[in-house]
């Protein structure tokens, strides 16, 4: 059987040498404990990995994958596994620290810029699942799983009480302000970073939010091997 087509979002040849190892240790250990992986059991991993970011590239519903991809019962079955069981979490830790090694930095940050973003979920999300945005909470967050973190910039919407907090765990939080005489559309310094990275998060299209972080982590490791690879992200005006 002749190899099918690639799509722009599949993996090139050296960005799966990037993540390989981490789901080919993935599938021994699950096979260790002696749990069932799919029918049949040795489902090509790159092939389901591409499926997966076909879907986060595109934003179609699982039921639309292109059928030269596996079943996408099957992938989304791999999908969840992998998010339950910390593969992307693994993943995106790697990666990052690989970038940052290839950019001369330390492996873990010691600054950051955060925000938060509502947007709007997806019609099968239910009523009773969906919530108001009624503050930022999240500098606690970011000092347990980033303890090298000294310091954070954010935007004017933080409160006191919160650069107070960050205080309080080692964190010097730094509210950016506009500057209220500016007319116009203006980039503030450090801010267009995060700005950029919420924009691409136009529309929830998962039920479940772990399932929606999930997908943001996918994102980054769609990118973080093309830094590291030094390849281009195709988008509709390639051709």
């Amino acid at each position: 059987m002749s190899e099918r087509r690639r799509y722009p979002s599949d993996l090139s040849h050296a960005r799966w040498e990037l993540v390989e190892p981490v789901l080919t240790a993935w599938r021994a250990e699950r096979r260790g404990r002696g749990l069932h992986i799919g029918r049949p059991p040795d489902q090509d991993l790159r092939s389901l990995l591409d499926a997966v970011l076909y879907v986060n590239r595109t934003g179609i519903p699982w039921r639309y994958l292109p059928h030269d991809y596996p079943h996408w019962n099957t992938v989304y079955a791999y999908f969840a596994w992998w998010q339950e069981e910390g593969v992307f979490d693994q993943l995106n830790s790697l990666l990052r620290r690989q970038v940052r090694r290839q950019e001369g930095r330390e492996e873990e940050p010691t600054a950051c810029v955060i925000d938060s973003q509502s947007i709007k979920t997806s019609t099968n999300v239910l009523a009773h699942e969906q919530g108001i945005d009624a503050g930022k909470k999240i500098v606690g967050r970011v000092a347990a799983e980033y303890p090298t973190v000294r310091k954070t910039w954010v935007d004017g919407g933080y409160r006191q009480h919160l650069v107070e907090h960050a205080a309080t765990l080692g964190i010097d939080m730094h509210v950016l302000r506009r500057d209220p005489t500016t007319r116009g559309f203006k980039v503030l310094p450090r801010r267009w970073t995060v700005e950029r990275t919420l924009g691409w998060l136009a529309r929830d299209y998962e039920a479940r939010p772990h399932r929606s972080e999930a997908m943001i982590q996918l994102a980054m490791i769609n990118l973080m091997p093309r830094r590291l690879t030094a390849e281009a992200t195709l988008t509709w005006r390639d051709a």
